[in-house]
């Protein structure tokens, strides 16, 4: 994995500005720590920050090659996993390669086929081609949209790269937001509307959408999007499908030159992909796969059950490294050390984000980078397959709104009276969440009123729920340089799922009873029928108690850049009563008041570490 960056301008000549394409690149080199290169002619400069995992010495760059007159240039992140189909047909065509980088099958693939090469990739990638002949930039992203792609037009320039800190550190792109920005902060964050970069005049490119760029302007294409059909196959085909699916999707993410483990909580999915990766490891003598999970200093003494958290996952893990002889490591988090990464999870994340759920993210991955370079995840199977509570409760399924922000007053309640009235929050809310629903692809006739809002709920989930964690995941990770791959994002897996029955999927009155079904003999019977338990939090009072202190400084601080955007009497009131039984969570279901507290510390350092200025 890596860092990206481009910036084409048809007005001026570039070719003595590389000084700003290096500041570019230096704010990505947690992202690709082991290899840097910038390449620039007279309208572009390409830039790469590199995490080297597959062709160590054959996959730098930016790559060149040549066919005929023309020159194609590439920046490129991400990992393909038909790398070999893809080669063995470019081979047929009578291509030859110079080395076995994934960086090269894209490329060539992108010469021989153009802007339909998209088509033919498998994996998680964002990445752009120049055409030297034709003068045309091409910029795509995968179809979940696991890995980031941002730019910005302006002043006849386009601007690209993977981070948004990246296109900060160019001249032309100051750090200012405005109405809508503060919108998506107070009303959609931590998730963001698809599309939208928050900060003023930055876009992202979409999940599965693509961009061409030339002299005559910027068009966007979406190159692939869920299509509804109906699900023909009976019970037995459908399990046996996605039993398929699923193996070969983690095999094929196995692939790596560096050291590779698997991230365990115990619960399904990250067992799943643990006991089908230690199989592959057993299978071709590699030895025990490395696995590794996370607890809390105080956890045991402070772990509550509840309908979200039925028990901590410790006991779990353990069943999971003994059944299949992983090499498994414990990683214990400090809660003073959980309150001190919330900034650096800002930095990471380049926007306030899920508070802790982050910080401790991005603590585990720089104590997994010690150990190896990639790792497998299970992430997005509770999207996919339905496992999420507001696929379950009825006072989800009938919410008009988001299912997993379903209080606004929450959210309301902490806003200033001024702000509210300037971005009138419930109709931002309708507005984002209509557009949303105007996007969910036709289902087959036969669908009930029940299943048709089912199917609903699922792609809003997928579409707007999932690319919060997703970006968590990436930015957590890659400011470790750890790559880590989330097998359950395949999107044959997410194609095939997508039209499977709700009783199918919800198999015995089940969260992911498909899942379980298609898990049988892979998993022991206990850890396939566990109770869902959600990433793990810190239960230690301590953490309420630093958060508290923290917001309270901060309220205190009259040159806070925060106070003009908040209720202070309401977070005050918050503060002197933070268990109160009336407060819901701000969003899905780990945010609760502690975690709000976390996020509003974390918007306070947004806006004063980037000194974002706010148009209003």
């Amino acid at each position: 994995m890596c860092g990206i960056a481009g910036w084409i301008d048809w007005e001026n000549d570039l070719r003595s500005s590389a000084q700003v394409m290096e500041k570019m690149v230096d704010t990505m080199v947690p992202r690709g720590p082991d290899a840097r290169g910038i390449w620039l002619d007279e309208h572009i400069i390409f830039g790469h920050s590199r995490l080297a995992v597959v062709d160590i010495e054959g996959g730098k760059q930016p790559m060149l090659r040549k066919k005929h007159d023309c020159s194609y240039l590439i920046t490129y992140n991400g990992e393909l996993y038909n790398t070999e189909d893809i080669r063995k047909e470019l081979k047929e065509c009578g291509y030859t390669f110079q080395g076995h980088s994934d960086t090269e099958v894209l490329l060539l693939s992108y010469i021989e086929w153009g802007t339909d090469c998209v088509q033919k990739l498998n994996g998680i990638f964002a990445f752009g081609i120049w055409d030297t002949k034709n003068q045309s930039l091409f910029l795509a992203r995968d179809r979940i949209g696991v890995k980031p792609l941002f730019y910005t037009v302006q002043d006849g320039s386009l601007i690209f790269a993977s981070e948004l800190k990246a296109l900060l550190a160019h001249p032309k792109v100051p750090a200012k937001i405005d109405l809508e920005g503060l919108a998506e902060v107070f009303l959609i964050g931590p998730a963001r509307t698809p599309g939208f970069g928050v900060f003023k005049n930055i876009a992202e490119i979409r999940p599965g959408w693509s961009v061409f760029y030339t002299r005559d302007g910027l068009t966007t294409r979406q190159y692939w999007q869920l299509q509804g059909s109906l699900h023909q196959d009976d019970f037995d085909t459908t399990v046996e499908k996605v039993r398929t699916l699923v193996i070969d999707a983690v095999k094929r993410q196995l692939v790596s030159d560096v050291p590779i483990g698997a991230l365990l909580s115990g619960g399904l999915d990250s067992s799943i992909i643990t006991a089908i990766a230690a199989e592959s490891f057993r299978k071709e003598n590699k030895g025990c796969l490395p696995t590794f999970s996370i607890d809390y200093v105080g956890n045991k003494e402070h772990f509550k059950a509840n309908a979200f958290q039925p028990d901590p996952d410790a006991p779990w893990v353990e069943k999971m490294e003994k059944a299949f002889r992983t090499n498994h490591r414990y990683f214990y988090l400090e809660t003073d050390d959980l309150v001190k990464a919330l900034e650096d999870a800002v930095m990471a994340r380049d926007l306030p984000g899920m508070a802790d759920i982050d910080s401790s993210l991005l603590l585990f991955s720089r104590k997994i980078k010690h150990n190896v370079t990639v790792g497998l995840s299970g992430e997005c199977a509770d999207e996919v397959f339905g496992g999420y509570p507001w696929f379950h409760r009825q006072e989800a399924l009938r919410a008009e709104t988001f299912p997993w922000a379903m209080f606004p007053e929450t959210r309301l309640h902490v806003m200033a009276e001024e702000l509210i009235a300037k971005i009138n929050p419930q109709e931002y809310i309708n507005a984002r969440y209509s557009a949303a629903l105007k996007e969910v692809p036709a289902g087959p006739d036969e669908l009930s009123p029940a299943e048709d809002n089912l199917r609903k709920i699922g792609y809003l989930t997928l579409t707007r729920f999932m690319p919060t964690l997703l970006d968590r995941k990436d930015r957590m990770t890659m400011a470790t340089g750890l790559e880590v791959r989330v097998p359950f994002c395949d999107h044959h897996i997410v194609d095939y799922v997508w039209n499977i029955p709700w009783q199918i999927k919800n198999y015995k009155g089940r969260e992911k009873g498909l899942l379980r079904m298609a898990a049988q003999g892979i998993l022991p019977e206990d850890v396939l029928w566990r109770r869902k338990s959600p990433y793990p939090k810190t239960h230690h009072p301590g953490f309420l108690k630093a958060v508290s202190s923290k917001l309270q400084d901060i309220i205190n601080d009259p040159s806070s850049p925060l106070l003009p955007f908040i209720n202070k009497n309401h977070v005050l009131d918050l503060l002197a009563n933070p268990i109160s039984t009336a407060n819901k969570p701000w969003f899905g279901q780990l945010m609760d008041t502690p975690r709000v507290f976390a996020y509003l510390i974390q918007m306070d350092f947004w806006f004063r570490h980037y000194g974002i200025s706010v148009e209003t």
